[in-house]
């Protein structure tokens, strides 16, 4: 997000911190992605996907984690948040696939 380069930019291009509008539509966009993913996934037969994602969603994001070297309270910390986001993510695929 910071770069030097902005610098030279006019306008608006130049600022370093996105608006809350440019914010709010990159995370539309990764909540569209996401939900997508997960109705083609969930619209396979096989039963045990949700739980072979989740566990691959906790090792990805503990190698992550180590990777920034957070402390224990925060890796468990961001684990739960993105259990309920996949959690979140998982209702609104269901949700819409039945409509």
């Amino acid at each position: 997000m910071l770069s030097t380069d902005r610098d030279l930019k006019r306008g608006g291009e130049r600022f370093p911190i996105p608006s809350q509008g440019e914010v709010e539509g990159r995370l539309l966009m990764f909540e569209v992605v996401a939900v997508t993913c997960l109705q083609e996934l969930l619209a396979k037969p096989e039963t045990r996907l949700v739980s072979r994602l989740r566990r691959r969603l906790i090792r990805n994001l503990k190698k992550r984690c180590a990777r920034l070297k957070l402390c224990a309270d925060d890796e468990k910390a961001s684990e739960q948040f993105a259990l309920q986001l996949l959690r979140a993510a998982l209702e609104e695929a269901e949700d819409e696939r039945s409509h």
